[in-house]
């Protein structure tokens, strides 16, 4: 009896077959949607014109997120001339040619070129779940101290990527969510104090060595604005300046190996 069936001649495998297509078409949108919060409009490579956002099914709606901690709210997309730094970068292009590289015209580990690039982060510090600083000095820490079974870095000589002594270890900046070390602070031979990486260094019991810059260049390491502190903005430029040493901390870097 045809009343005993309950769709009829309706094929239920093809239903369910196109229902899938038209969720992964949708889908797919709505992540090309969701992808444009940031980084655009895009320049033309050559010329520097600005092109276009494309239709309503390629550009996001503003939306609005709240910031943890009473830190307010922000909203992306944003018009192309708000809440962004002017940027301008010291370089030129090698050759003039779509998809050439750039060459630094300065000093690339603060001009952000290449392996130094930074982002604009927030210009307040990282935060636990507590709200407190998330990385510290280790010398404000009661509770947080150096493991006996391994070295301690503090006292120890830095030697540089030139073989050469770039301070001394007078501070460990550490990360109270994780108990690991994030920074060495770092005294050089004129006195000023700067931050290092923890990942970029090799600790032993002979020393400290960290060969991603020479030892002239850590009196120009970024500076931190407030003692004690380091913000997210200030962590992207002291991680951007060692990262670029690797390419542009001597002249034989810059060269292909083969």
């Amino acid at each position: 009896m045809k009343t005993a069936y309950v769709v009829g001649s309706i094929d239920v495998a093809e239903i369910a077959l196109w229902a899938f297509f038209l969720f992964f078409v949708a889908l797919v949108f709505w992540l090309r949607r969701e992808d444009r919060r940031e980084g655009y409009p895009l320049e033309d490579e050559m010329n520097g014109f600005i092109e276009s956002v494309g239709g309503p099914l390629s550009t996001a709606l503003p939306k609005t997120f709240r910031l943890p901690f009473d830190r307010g709210t922000v909203s992306y997309p944003l018009p192309r001339e708000e809440g962004r730094e002017p940027v301008d970068i010291a370089a030129k292009r090698f050759e003039n040619f779509p998809g050439a590289p750039y060459v630094p015209t300065g000093n690339p580990l603060v001009d952000g070129i290449g392996p130094a690039a930074y982002a604009n982060r927030a210009k307040w510090p990282d935060q636990d779940a507590h709200g407190r600083n998330r990385i510290v000095p280790l010398s404000t820490e009661d509770h947080i101290s150096v493991w006996k079974g391994g070295p301690d870095p503090r006292g120890m000589k830095v030697t540089a990527a030139d073989g050469k002594v770039a301070g001394t270890v007078t501070d460990l900046w550490i990360d109270r969510a994780e108990h690991q070390i994030r920074y060495l602070s770092v005294e050089t031979a004129s006195g000023k104090t700067v931050l290092a990486p923890m990942a970029m260094a090799s600790v032993s019991a002979a020393g400290i060595e960290i060969d991603a810059i020479n030892a002239a260049d850590y009196d120009a390491v970024p500076q931190l604005e407030t003692a004690g502190q380091i913000t997210r903005y200030e962590e992207e430029r002291v991680i951007g300046y060692f990262g670029g040493g690797y390419l542009y901390a001597n002249a034989g870097r810059q060269e292909p190996f083969l």
